[in-house]
């Protein structure tokens, strides 16, 4: 049996894309990562996909170990495999076993890093102001740190998606999972503002459906809305990185040190296991301790 690589990719990619609706964010990082183990395979002389076996995989997640890649990153990598030689024995009955095998590194025990509320109104304070880009940049962090959504569903977001009557927010999440989450007075307040002043003059008469635009009117993606964070933070001067994911480690953990339940936590940030938003429960006792040790006379 001969599989070309390149074919076998191609259709599983629309088989990801249509049948099980990954966001075009996952289907790219599934196509990068197996264009990389599909290039590994060829300077291993390996062209018929029918001809790799498990010892491939294996010298190949060696190989990124041996350049340091970030546990998160590996898991990801063997993840993508995995699914690519699963979509293999589905359609041409390869065997997969050996990949199944493949096990996932121990993931690091990291904390989600998060802004301190004084933080975050320095952010706000440093980034104030009546021009289109300033209304803009407002609204969105406003709107980030309001609900907790992923920058991927930010970026997707349409005018028809926002009712401000309830102060509802439409939200297409991971697998097309579409969910309702509310947003507060300052976003609602920050989001007319920048639909009244802002947004009509960046669009220049242009037509589009997306709630946040670019500075030419264009769909926003998800790295300008990272360049607009980093600008904001050397705006405020917070020496630190900043990544978008973070304002939504903020919005979990705040409910969290304010007395949210998990629970509504969990529905508010779209998780499909309670599992993945236990983890802010340790951020909330490391807060907890940290301030325990800082304020009592004889801690």
């Amino acid at each position: 049996m001969n599989i070309r690589s390149e074919q076998a990719l191609e259709q599983f990619v629309i088989y990801i894309q249509l049948e099980k609706n990954f966001s075009p964010l996952t289907v790219r990082e599934y196509q990068s990562d197996l264009h990389e183990f599909l290039s590994f395979l060829k300077v291993e002389g390996v062209v018929d996909l029918a001809d790799v076996e498990y010892i491939h995989a294996r010298l190949y997640v060696t190989k990124l170990y041996e350049e340091k890649k970030a546990r998160t990153t590996i898991s990801r990598k063997i993840s993508s495999i995995r699914s690519f030689f699963r979509f293999l024995n589905k359609e041409y009955g390869l065997d997969d076993a050996g990949f199944q095998a493949l096990y996932h590194p121990k993931k690091e025990d990291r904390l989600p890093r998060f802004f301190y509320e004084e933080e975050l109104a320095r952010l706000f304070q440093a980034n104030e102001g009546e021009d289109p880009k300033s209304l803009r940049d407002t609204a969105i962090l406003e709107l980030l740190y309001a609900t907790g959504i992923r920058v991927s569903e930010l970026t997707s977001i349409e005018m028809k998606d926002v009712d401000f009557s309830i102060c509802i927010l439409r939200v297409m999440g991971k697998g097309r999972k579409e969910r309702y989450v509310p947003f507060g007075h300052f976003a609602s307040e920050a989001l007319q503002h920048y639909l009244a002043n802002s947004r009509p003059k960046l669009m220049k008469g242009l037509q589009n459906p997306q709630l946040f635009v670019n500075m030419r009117g264009g769909a926003l993606t998800a790295r300008g809305i990272r360049y607009i964070l980093n600008d904001m933070m050397k705006n405020a001067e917070l020496h630190s990185n900043i990544y978008p994911h973070m304002l939504r480690h903020t919005f979990a953990t705040h409910l969290l040190n304010n007395g949210a339940d998990l629970r509504t936590v969990q529905e508010l940030l779209g998780h499909a296991n309670l599992s993945s938003t236990q983890v802010y429960t340790h951020v909330t006792k490391e807060h907890l301790r940290n301030t325990y040790m800082n304020a009592h006379p004889r801690a």
